[in-house]
């Protein structure tokens, strides 16, 4: 289990001794208890483990309280904050001053003491010192013995604790570059501010030969990889795709059988890379046993590498997919072609859900014209009004294929919850297909396969503007089937060895989501992350902690969740968004 940052709960309190602090003690420590649990119970940190909450050794009603709080945190490793009350407090001297730490207060809606008026004025003082907080007031009055917490208030909790945490987990970590710019792909130039002073993460790059250099010298747990080639033959290398390459550019059986041991030594490889092998000291190498303590990273590829050596599709594949050799295990986020800003989007998903992530080009729109034209058949369900045609080169997690189930349906699956027979179900339904050797020459295996239809997805997009800076795009959609010989006459325009996602976004009618078109025409990049489920409250509430405005979304207005200071920015939301972004920048400048 890795050491993942806490969550402090905060109790303040009327500082008035004699009869009114006193009076409080017990309901406002109870408030934090009960958050915490609700938490606690709820929330789980990549590897499984519940999310813990710190609360303060007593309740906050004094400086002296407040600042003996913050030292208790500092030494707890907490890294946000919730500050809850049902009273009048002193709102400066009770307040979270920390500028690195995602704050919320909820003030709890009674009539016997005023906790909203505490909530008003204590956000006020953190707009005013430009610490914007989330504000949180349930909908209906509470008793005041009533401890239970509101499911508007519950809701609101969770999706500020889980981007929060997100927050905190991405701190400190790093972004390895493996390789730099990949055929000109602007999210692959990577901008060591951006990640610096929006996400507090620091930027490690290597050069790719750093892999060759390992594999020539035997740099690598050798009894891993005898255990990996094993694995790779019994589930991965029996699914060997035909070799749709002309006669003269196919390899033999012997350069195919090599192949696959150099791409299943990179995989070892790239993962120690990001966050080292302590067996790797232990045979003598202990600087490379350390690592670069990458939360996630990206590899170049094209075309310097792919132009000579097996691609890095299979590598890719599998540590973005949430099992291996080793067994189920919680996905690495990893970036086809160092495309460091769809990366970003994938961790940012990835936090968020504990799910794998899919690396896709936004590639093709189908219009339902275009489709009965080629094909001859109409589109229908949710494809009716026209489908993204989302292919990758060959390097899309495997959870991807939507071979694992939830409630009777396809979905993509924290770790903790998918069996060794889903595990299965996802190798099976994919083929290794010998690479294309006319896009790369050196060869290697693509993973080849088809995405079940019907699991709710958001696609998204970190774009970075001149002048502007970092702007986020979501989608949610869904994932559709096609009538199967649809699918076959338009997959075959593209690559046939590719994955494929077909998917429908939602529409609204309006702006960059009137249709299916429009989405496409609007989207910011070749690239985009697919996560599992309608996260684009969540994703919405986490950019608005960092700072990162959202520039096209299909989430409902209620759903939107962002500090109290972004409501001085005017009434139409997301124009305020991006003023109240500009005004208090990235927290770690």
């Amino acid at each position: 289990m890795r050491k993942y940052p806490k969550i402090g709960i905060r109790p303040t309190i009327d500082g008035r001794q004699g009869g009114v602090r006193e009076s409080l003690e017990e309901k406002t420590m109870n408030l934090a208890k009960a958050v915490a649990e609700l938490i606690s119970s709820n929330l789980k940190n990549g590897d499984g483990s519940p999310v813990e909450c710190v609360i303060a050794d007593g309740t906050i009603g004094r400086v002296g309280e407040s600042a003996a709080c913050a030292a208790k945190f500092e030494r707890e490793g907490v890294g946000s904050t919730i500050t809850v009350t049902s009273s009048w407090c002193y709102g400066s001297e009770t307040m979270d001053m920390n500028p690195y730490y995602p704050k919320a207060v909820w003030g709890f809606n009674g009539t016997e003491r005023p906790g909203a008026v505490y909530l008003a004025a204590v956000l006020a003082s953190h707009s005013q010192k430009g610490l914007p907080a989330f504000g949180i007031y349930g909908h209906e009055v509470q008793d005041l013995q009533d401890n239970t917490i509101p499911e508007d208030v519950a809701g609101k909790l969770l999706r500020f604790a889980r981007a929060a945490q997100a927050v905190a987990t991405m701190r400190g970590q790093s972004y390895l570059s493996i390789g730099s710019v990949s055929m000109g792909i602007a999210g692959s130039m990577v901008n060591p501010d951006f990640f610096q002073k929006y996400l507090g993460v620091r930027n490690e790059s290597i050069d790719s030969t750093e892999i060759l250099r390992r594999i020539q010298e035997g740099i690598y747990d050798h009894e891993e990889f005898e255990k990996a080639m094993a694995w790779t033959e019994r589930y991965c290398k029996v699914n060997e795709g035909a070799d749709f390459n002309r006669p003269e550019k196919q390899k033999s059986r012997e350069e195919k059988d090599k192949d696959w041991e150099f791409v299943v030594k990179m995989t070892i490889i790239i993962r120690d890379l990001m966050q080292g092998n302590p067996k790797l000291e232990a045979i003598g190498f202990k600087e490379e046993s350390i690592g670069h303590n990458a939360i996630f990273g990206g590899f170049q590829g094209q075309r310097q590498w792919t132009d000579f050596l097996p691609n890095g599709d299979f590598s890719e594949t599998i540590l973005t997919t949430s099992f291996d050799w080793n067994g189920i295990r919680e996905a690495y986020t990893f970036a086809t072609e160092n495309d460091s800003l769809n990366a970003v989007v994938m961790l940012f998903g990835h936090l968020l859900t504990n799910t794998a992530q899919i690396f896709s080009d936004v590639r093709t729109y189908w219009s339902p014209d275009a489709v009965k034209r080629v094909t001859g058949k109409e589109l229908t369900g949710l494809a009716a009004n026209g489908v993204i045609h989302l292919i990758n080169s060959g390097a899309t997690t495997l959870d991807g294929t939507g071979r694992m189930d939830l409630d009777g349906r396809p979905a993509l699956k924290e770790p903790w919850n998918i069996t060794e027979e889903e595990t299965k179900a996802c190798l099976a339904a994919t083929n290794w297909s010998p690479a294309n050797r006319d896009y790369f020459r050196g060869g290697g295996y693509s993973s080849t396969f088809l995405t079940r239809g019907g699991m709710p997805v958001t696609m998204s997009r970190l774009n970075m503007v001149d002048g502007l800076g970092p702007v986020l795009q979501i989608a949610e959609g869904w994932t559709v089937d096609l009538d199967p010989e649809v699918h076959d006459i338009i997959n075959r325009r593209t690559d046939k060895t590719w994955p494929t996602t077909w998917f429908a976004p939602r529409l609204t009618g309006k702006g960059p989501f009137k249709d299916v078109y429009s989405v496409m025409n609007n989207w910011g990049a070749n690239h985009g992350a697919i996560s599992y489920g309608h996260i684009g409250q969540d994703l919405i509430t986490l950019a608005s902690i960092l700072r990162i405005p959202v520039c096209m979304h299909n989430v409902d207005e209620d759903e939107i969740f962002r500090p109290s200071a972004w409501n001085a920015f005017g009434m139409d939301k997301e124009g305020a968004d991006f003023r109240a972004c500009k005004n208090f920048g990235p927290i770690y400048k």
